[in-house]
């Protein structure tokens, strides 16, 4: 199903009162049902494996709440701290069964019901860190679609997909019905035509139910956008939709075994032969690397530094196209990571995007919205950790009451929350310099990426202190948004990169 703008179809059915009957578009209705029922069909045994363990179907839209979370086995209930007393006796029950759990724990065989009624309900969300606060009616619309669609389609198996590293292909799929798998391309090739601001506010909703697939996502979307700004009509009919249903998926190709943060210095060549490039090479750390059916790949064809640098768009199946061997990684294991091998590869000059000694600029105009991006992931994984230590110091109970009143955890939660806002503030202001093309915009974006990425990763990894020895336990899914954004201080240029270009920016000015 192709992906649809998301105004003026979707808006208005969505302002709607859910008791309300009206005509909707068909393409609407299947999304809704899309919402209702997490799960679904899944092409794939492993991705259908996970779903198998996980919480029940959700009751549709317009019926309420989620429905009551029933007991635990031996007597225990969700919603209550029994940190400190004694487990019920029950013939039979494994250690692991016994270990307490609070009501927000979110990942793993016990914490997806209450990591879907945390994300969903949206209750006790203090209005200092609403996520939706200074935000225009349509803007609160796209959000609450993607928090809808984090909390029943993503949250729920988040701890599925980074045990066994599974790719969530046809999640994503259900994604891009909603318009998110081309959110900032133009809706003439199937994208929804949004702003840079607009996109920030989805991936931080995405997030707070699968930080390492929302990150995936991202870097789809910048690829798509890429083809879509810097190829020619042929080009942009050709991939763009597809792209933007996520029928296929895209994988981005800077960095290579020995150019990481010098990316001017990449040495994987194309030697033109007639009407085609012949590729040699390597790219390291691909993000989908193996798994993805299309490269955008920046590679050499003239002499050295930025300006012998081209753009190639390359298909899975390619002669001379090969991968490396899967990456095992801390986090972000929702997506593969492998290394992507050009052996006398040949690839037609139309898949090149703009002129030769293009590509590099073409690189860099990418990653000012790539940065966007990443960041707003971490705003996700922060805001909900927030909440999850939030909810934690309301319950677990030491010397006789709440961990909440004790004044240095108040302390600290004021700080997390404080950080939370201005990294937000932050990253929200950078997207809206980028959408006008302001001439600070790229400095803009650089600080928001080292701004938000330190902040949130100090964010996650406090409301992972704050639980104590369970924070470290993989019940829990603070500990995983820990895995997952720390990497977020390293891509799309490393944060010590993103200073030295705040810094030029000041003492060239």
């Amino acid at each position: 199903m192709p992906s649809f703008p998301l105004p003026p179809s979707l808006l208005p059915a969505l302002r709607a009162p859910a008791h309300q009957p009206g005509p909707l578009p068909p393409v609407l209705l299947g999304a809704m049902r899309m919402l209702a029922v997490p799960g679904g069909e899944q092409e794939e045994e492993e991705e259908e494996e996970a779903r198998s363990e996980a919480v029940p179907a959700m009751q549709r839209p317009g019926q309420g709440r989620l429905p009551s979370l029933p007991p635990r086995p031996g007597g225990r209930c969700w919603g209550q701290d029994y940190s400190s007393q004694p487990a019920p006796a029950a013939a039979g029950r494994s250690r692991e069964a016994e270990r307490p759990r609070t009501a927000m724990a979110m990942a793993w065989r016990a914490a997806p019901r209450a990591a879907a009624r945390l994300l969903l309900g949206r209750r006790g969300i203090a209005s200092c860190i609403d996520p939706s606060t200074g935000l225009t009616e349509d803007q609160k619309e796209f959000q609450k679609v993607a928090l809808d669609f984090a909390a029943k389609e993503m949250a729920p198996y988040m701890a599925k997909w980074d045990e066994k590293e599974i790719f969530p292909v046809e999640t994503m799929r259900k994604a891009a019905q909603l318009g998110f798998g081309g959110i900032y391309v133009k809706p003439d090739v199937g994208g929804s035509g949004l702003s840079r601001l607009d996109t920030s506010i989805i991936f931080e909703a995405l997030s707070t139910g699968c930080t390492s697939t929302t990150a995936y996502m991202s870097i789809h979307n910048m690829c798509v956008w890429m083809i879509d700004t810097f190829g020619n009509e042929e080009q942009r009919r050709r991939f763009c939709p597809s792209l933007c249903s996520m029928e296929k998926f895209a994988s981005y190709c800077l960095t290579e075994p020995g150019s990481g943060s010098d990316a001017a210095s990449l040495l994987t060549s194309a030697q033109r032969k007639g009407d085609s490039y012949i590729l040699n090479g390597s790219k390291a750390f691909i993000s989908g690397g193996g798994d993805t059916d299309v490269y955008v790949v920046m590679c050499r064809t003239g002499g050295p530094g930025p300006k012998g640098i081209s753009c190639l768009v390359l298909e899975k199946g390619m002669p001379g196209l090969s991968f490396g061997k899967k990456e095992k990684k801390v986090g972000w294991n929702s997506q593969p990571t492998r290394a992507v091998i050009f052996e006398d590869c040949v690839v037609p000059v139309g898949n090149r995007l703009g002129a030769e000694g293009q590509g590099f600029n073409i690189a860099m105009q990418g990653l000012n919205g790539g940065r966007i991006n990443i960041a707003s992931c971490s705003l996700g994984a922060a805001h909900a950790s927030v909440l999850l230590a939030q909810e934690h110091l309301t319950v677990r109970k030491q010397f006789g009451e709440p961990l909440a009143n004790n004044q240095y955890l108040q302390f600290r939660l004021a700080e997390m929350a404080t950080r939370l806002v201005a990294a937000r503030l932050m990253v929200r202001n950078a997207a809206r310099a980028l959408q006008e093309g302001r001439e600070d915009a790229a400095v803009l974006c650089s600080m928001a990426k080292l701004f938000a990425t330190d902040e949130c990763f100090g964010i996650c990894n406090q409301a992972l202190q704050m639980h104590g020895g369970y924070g470290y336990l993989k019940d829990y899914a603070v500990q995983q948004f820990v895995r997952d954004i720390r990497v977020h201080q390293i891509l799309e240029g490393t944060n010590e990169v993103m200073r030295m270009i705040v810094a030029r920016n000041l003492l060239q000015g």
